[in-house]
């Protein structure tokens, strides 16, 4: 079985040693919404009741706000 998106979320805030609130600004960066509690159910554990699957959306929008949060924005083009 592969890794869900959850999974990924889960990795990447540890590699990155990332908080919630670091989360919510990364996902700020791309104009995306996210709540400390939303993020903190796509956290849980699967067998939780209050656990929720990270959507593609979520995880699209957290892989390039990290890119921006990393690299810095994308130069404009000339």
């Amino acid at each position: 079985m592969g890794l869900t998106n959850n999974d990924i979320m889960k990795k990447l805030r540890v590699a990155h040693s990332l908080r919630d609130e670091d989360i919510v600004k990364i996902l700020a960066l791309v104009d995306f919404k996210a709540s400390k509690s939303e993020l903190g159910a796509l956290f849980r554990n699967e067998n939780h009741p209050k656990y929720v699957e990270c959507g593609d959306q979520i995880l699209r929008n957290f892989l390039n706000g990290l890119i921006i949060h990393l690299r810095g924005p994308m130069p404009k083009k000339k």
